[in-house]
């Protein structure tokens, strides 16, 4: 990957792919995109703070790239794939429900593209998941990205400002649907959210709530989620406690003789990359120090995509997949 983000050939190309006309690229007005100056302009210019980021939109972007996956899934939850030039970066398949949406969008790279590539893709906005989508030693940091000309955004969640709950959840979808001037289709995704988000609290209305472990990865020491990010909401949401709430973070290590000390009684496991969850639970189970673990010791254990428990849409499905684990039977 290039570590010359100022070469004049690239800037070249970008600059060349901004100018073409929109019908060039496939990208003619559609009811997703209003026709005509007047309409596009509407509630236009739109000033927002990002992560210290301020940005002011004069029109909703029309070339816009994803790096990762929960990035990706708000564009399309908010029916916005024909804004989309360019995505990459996945951690686990696309829900369902966006699957004919995303068969449609260039997928730039398997992980991160280099800065030459991203801006060959022609975006006037880059939309990233994790602080990694901008990484400045691989060139693709937000101030070299405005230089270039592309707006940006980042996750909140990964602002590393917490802690992160729903009400963060509620900010990622609205700003994100404000900037690209569809603020209604925010109010109809959060309305749906909010529904199934108070179906499961219903559900567990009584339920007790045991204490949970996230592992994520580790052998000397534990990855797990703190109390800063969403993944400690979404547990305390489905009638668990995070028994690593405390940690002043969203992810980090903790020994295992403090895993021993706070003898959590259910494990919640990540799913994703290259080890499967079978070997993580051998792993876990194996372990002699962790035998009189109370988790361990009756093999309680659930399971979400790392992809779920991130800030994104999957969120409430997240909540009530975890409730239906860690509250087998409650409430029906």
């Amino acid at each position: 990957m290039s570590r010359f983000p100022g070469s004049l050939r690239v800037r070249t190309i970008a600059a060349a792919l901004l100018l073409l006309p929109l019908t060039g690229c496939g990208l003619a007005p559609t009811d997703d995109r209003p026709a005509g100056r007047s309409a596009a302009a509407k509630g236009f210019p739109y000033t927002v703070t990002n992560c210290g980021v301020k940005t002011t939109f004069t029109a909703p972007p029309k070339r816009a790239v994803t790096l990762n996956q929960h990035a990706t899934e708000v564009m399309l939850a908010l029916g916005l794939e024909k804004r989309l030039a360019g995505t990459a970066y996945l951690d686990d398949r696309v829900l369902p429900r966006f699957r004919d949406a995303y068969r449609g969008v260039d997928v730039l790279a398997d992980k991160y593209p280099s800065y030459e590539k991203l801006l060959a893709a022609g975006p006037d906005f880059v939309y990233g998941g994790y602080a990694s989508a901008f990484d400045r030693s691989e060139g693709r940091d937000r101030g070299s990205l405005e230089k270039s000309g592309v707006h940006t955004r980042l996750n909140i969640e990964s602002c590393g400002r917490g802690p992160v709950r729903v009400d963060r959840l509620r900010q990622e979808i609205r700003e994100t649907a404000r900037t690209f001037g569809v603020p209604e289709r925010a109010d109809a995704l959060l309305a749906r959210q909010d529904k199934q988000l108070a179906a499961t609290a219903k559900r567990l209305k009584g339920a007790d709530r045991p204490s949970v472990l996230v592992y994520d990865s580790g052998d000397s020491a534990a990855f797990t989620a703190g109390g800063k990010g969403i993944g400690n909401e979404i547990v305390r949401l489905a009638g668990g406690r995070n028994v690593f709430a405390d940690l002043d973070r969203t992810f980090g290590d903790v020994s295992w003789e403090k895993v021993v000390q706070r003898r959590p009684e259910v494990i919640v496991i990540y799913d994703y990359g290259g080890t499967p969850v079978a070997a993580k639970k051998k792993r876990l189970l194996r372990d002699p120090a962790l035998a009189d673990v109370p988790a361990i010791r009756n093999k309680r254990f659930a399971v979400l995509p790392l992809s779920s428990a991130v800030l994104g849409v999957r969120v409430p499905e997240a909540v009530d997949s975890l409730a239906r684990q860690l509250h087998p039977g409650h409430g029906g």
